[in-house]
C-alpha cells in the first residue's frame, strides 16, 4: 500500500505541532567545489538528527487510545530507532528498538535518551527486524516497517516544503536505504513538479534496492558499507513498487562508493558546516558522481541524517589523512 499525494498533505499538519520545516539553502562554496547549483535540504536540524523522525510522528501520532498503550516495536541500526523513540517520547507511546549487535553507541544512547527500550540481537539489521517483528506480535505492539505508508509519507512531508521553496527544481537526488525517502519524493515531485528528475543514491557495498531496481526483482545483497542508514541487505516490495512505477517512480539510480561518501561528509562540513553521516552525505556523493549531467540544473541534495559519532568523524579525517588531505 502506498500513500497518495492527498495523504502526505494530511501528514504534514499532523506532525506541525511537533516538528518544524527544516531549512533549504545554497552555498556558494559548494557550488564551487563542485561545479554545480546545489541546494541542501537540511533533515539533520531535526532534534532527532534524520528525516525518519517525520514517519514516526506521522504513525505514532494515529494511533488509538489502545494501540497507544500497546506500544511501537521496531528494528534499527539507529536513524529510524531514533525516530521511532522520538515520535514515541512526544506522543506519549512506549517503544521497544531491537538494535545488531555492534550499533552506533552514539545513535543507542540517543534512543535510549528518548525514552525507548533498547534490546541487542543478531549481527545485522535484518536479523534484528526479524526478532522484533515477533516481540511486536506476542506482545500485541504495532511493529514498525522503515516502508510503512506513514513513513513514506511522512518522508514526504520534506518534499513538500522543498517545492514550497524551490518550485523549479530540475532534479531532486535522494539517498536510499529502505527506500522511504526515495518514494516520499517521487510521489509528491509527480503532483508537484513533474518535469523535476528523482535520482536515487545507493552504496555500491549495500547494492540491495539497486539491484532490486534494474531487476524488477526483489534482490538480496551483500551489506558492508560504513553508511549505517544505507546498510540494507534486502529490498522492501511495497518502496519497489513506488520506485518502479512507470508515471511517478524514479528516473535514475546511483551507486557510490563508501570513498565518495566520505569525500561527501567532508565536503558538507567545510563548505556548509553541517556534520553529516555517510548516508546523510550520500546525496552529495551521488550528484557529485552524476556531475556532467547535472551541471547547468538546480540540484536539491538531501542531508538525510546528521548522526555521526565523534569516532566515525575521527575514522573519516584519518581516511582523509591518508588520501594525503586530497578528499
Amino acid at each position: 500500500m502506498q500513500p497518495s499525494y492527498a495523504e502526505i498533505e494530511q501528514a504534514r499538519e499532523a506532525i506541525a505541532r511537533h516538528l518544524r520545516p527544516t531549512p533549504l539553502l545554497n552555498y556558494p562554496s559548494l557550488d564551487a567545489a563542485t561545479g554545480l547549483e546545489l541546494w541542501v535540504k537540511h533533515e539533520n536540524h531535526h532534534a532527532a538528527g534524520a528525516f525518519k523522525v517525520r514517519g514516526g510522528v506521522v504513525l505514532a501520532a494515529g494511533l488509538s487510545d489502545a494501540e497507544r498503550k500497546r506500544g511501537l516495536v521496531t528494528a534499527s541500526t539507529g536513524n529510524f530507532g531514533f525516530a521511532v523513540a522520538y515520535a514515541g517520547k512526544v506522543t506519549g507511546t512506549p517503544v521497544r528498538v531491537a538494535v545488531p549487535e555492534g550499533a552506533n553507541p552514539t545513535k543507542v544512547a540517543a534512543i535510549r535518551n528518548a525514552g525507548a527500550e533498547v534490546v541487542f540481537h543478531g549481527p545485522d539489521f535484518d536479523t534484528a527486524r526479524e526478532w522484533a517483528r515477533g516481540q511486536a506480535e506476542e506482545r500485541g505492539a504495532r511493529f514498525v516497517g522503515p516502508t510503512d505508508p506513514e513513513m513514506i509519507a511522512g518522508a514526504g512531508t520534506y518534499a513538500l516544503e522543498i517545492f514550497d521553496e524551490q518550485p523549479n527544481v530540475d532534479t531532486l537526488v535522494v539517498p536510499v536505504g529502505s527506500g522511504s525517502g526515495a518514494c516520499g519524493n517521487c510521489i509528491v515531485a509527480h503532483t508537484r513538479s513533474p518535469q523535476t528528475h528523482v535520482i536515487a543514491v545507493q552504496s555500491e557495498a549495500a547494492p540491495a534496492a539497486y539491484r532490486s531496481w534494474k531487476s524488477g526483482q526483489l534482490t538480496e545483497a551483500n551489506m558492508e558499507t560504513v553508511a549505517e542508514g544505507l546498510a540494507t541487505r534486502v529490498a522492501y516490495a511495497n518502496a519497489l513498487e513506488i520506485l518502479r512505477d512507470p508515471k511517478m517512480g524514479l528516473h535514475d539510480f546511483a551507486l557510490v562508493s563508501d570513498d565518495a561518501m566520505r569525500r561527501a561528509v567532508l565536503l558538507m562540513l567545510e563548505h556548509t558546516h553541517n556534520l553529516a553521516e555517510a548516508a546523510g552525505a550520500a546525496s552529495l556523493a551521488g550528484a557529485c558522481a552524476r556531475a556532467d549531467a547535472l551541471r547547468g540544473q538546480k540540484v536539491v541534495v538531501i542531508q538525510s541524517g546528521g548522526n555521526l559519532s565523534p569516532d566515525g568523524l575521527r575514522r573519516i579525517l584519518a581516511w582523509d589523512a591518508a588520501q594525503g588531505g586530497a578528499a
